[in-house]
């Protein structure tokens, strides 16, 4: 490759067909408002790491303690990484090779548990992840897993239940955090309960890891003994997964490698490296306050337009629209909002009645929103149309469809993607 030529202008040469494909996705993201909660947009410099020599480069082991010859770069690489994760989460220790978050997750088990052993961890359905115990899952499979949930009428989680549930079932590891859960979880409360029970505590901060991160959620790494997170999301690196801890008894690096996975891939090293580098920056708390902004905005907003919500509102960056009451299912409701150019995700919600391929819930996340640069003033525009676009199905009003899809197409090009970064 010609050093001096646009990488992009090499793929068009060698390959026209994936450079179609990647202009194609290009003008998607650019023609759509990005509402999937677990979603964002990273820097140009971040994918310019993960498009960088390193990609070349085998690595297994550790810094220093390698089973490769010529690493001595990439040792740097990765030291610098680790630097700034533990500077960004002021923690003892960090691992930064996990390729995504559930070869995270399932390094931490390793490293904690036995296969057969009793694991506690949020309900999918009710808004926990696939890596906490679901069936089809390998945290399914190999562990023994017992679930706790939110409070069906109030949408909160209900830490007497979920202590009560932990005497009853006696879990080796007790995991806190999830995929679709609007509120604070309170990190203290789950100590106590992993403490009165005699297990560990595992906290999954993949969803709020750039919160943390910036002072506007309480801290796992106070209670937890082992934090594992994403790279995405909020924290708007590129996509891989991360583990954090203090004790220097516990030893997450072997379960990592050769544990769970072989070679860490080093250019996304590379990009998680500026991922911290960038959350550091004071610039970045600031953009974590606008996310949450954003979603409390949001909510109130439909709120105020009659619709439903889990647990009626937001204290992060996501919130959960509740259907069940309507005819509307998530699936339709998903559909719907792709025509008019809104990408989001349909959503169980607690007590759910309808198949998880259809479901009765729809979540919306402003991380992607708040990145591409828009404010509480257009997340208000925003709950308009999505509350019309609810209405327009609920009367099989195909013509304001079309007029709920010219407001995003204003909206996308008065806030044009990646010009934000110049």
């Amino acid at each position: 490759m010609n050093p001096t030529t646009k990488p992009w202008q090499d793929v068009q040469t060698k390959d026209p067909a994936v450079f179609n494909l990647i202009e194609a996705e290009l003008d998607r993201q650019r023609h759509e408002l990005e509402m999937i909660a677990s979603e964002n947009f990273t820097s140009p410099a971040i994918m310019a790491a993960m498009a960088s020599v390193f990609t070349n480069k085998y690595a297994e082991g550790l810094p220093k303690k390698r089973y490769y010859g010529g690493c001595h770069v990439v040792d740097d690489l990765e030291q610098l990484a680790i630097d700034r994760l533990k500077k960004l989460f002021k923690c003892e220790y960090a691992n930064v090779q996990p390729h995504s978050g559930a070869q995270a997750n399932a390094a931490a088990f390793l490293a904690l548990i036995k296969p057969g052993d009793k694991i506690l961890g949020m309900d999918l359905t009710h808004g926990g992840h696939l890596t906490h115990g679901s069936s089809v899952n390998f945290s399914g499979s190999i562990y023994q897993p017992s679930f706790y949930g939110v409070d069906e009428k109030t949408g909160v989680l209900d830490y007497s239940k979920i202590s009560e549930i932990a005497k009853t079932e006696k879990p080796k590891l007790i995991i806190a955090g999830a995929s679709a859960y609007p509120r604070q979880i309170d990190f203290k409360a789950f100590r106590e309960i992993a403490d009165s029970v005699g297990a560990y505590l595992m906290v999954d901060m993949a969803h709020i890891a750039g919160l943390v991160a910036a002072g506007e959620h309480s801290d796992p790494l106070v209670y937890a003994d082992v934090v594992t997170s994403t790279t995405h999301k909020t924290l708007r690196g590129p996509r891989g997964g991360i583990i954090l801890w203090n004790n220097k008894d516990l030893n997450f690096n072997k379960a990592v490698f050769p544990g769970t996975q072989g070679g860490p891939l080093e250019h996304v090293i590379a990009a998680k490296a500026i991922c911290f580098e960038e959350a550091l920056n004071n610039d970045f708390k600031k953009y974590q306050q606008t996310v949450v902004a954003n979603a409390k905005t949001l909510a109130e907003k439909l709120v105020s337009r009659g619709v439903k919500l889990v647990s009626g509102g937001t204290d992060n960056h996501l919130l959960l629209m509740d259907l069940s009451e309507t005819i509307v299912t998530g699936k339709a409701f998903e559909k719907a909002l792709g025509d008019i150019g809104i990408t989001a995700n349909k959503n169980t919600v607690p007590g759910e009645k309808r198949s998880p391929f259809v479901t009765s819930g729809m979540r919306l996340g402003t991380p992607a929103l708040t990145t591409r640069g828009l404010l509480p003033a257009q997340m208000n525009e925003i709950g308009e149309i999505i509350a019309d676009t609810l209405k327009s199905l609920q009367e099989e009003d195909d013509e304001q469809l079309k007029g709920l899809s010219a407001k995003v197409k204003t909206l996308c090009e008065a806030f044009p993607l990646y010009d934000m970064w110049k």
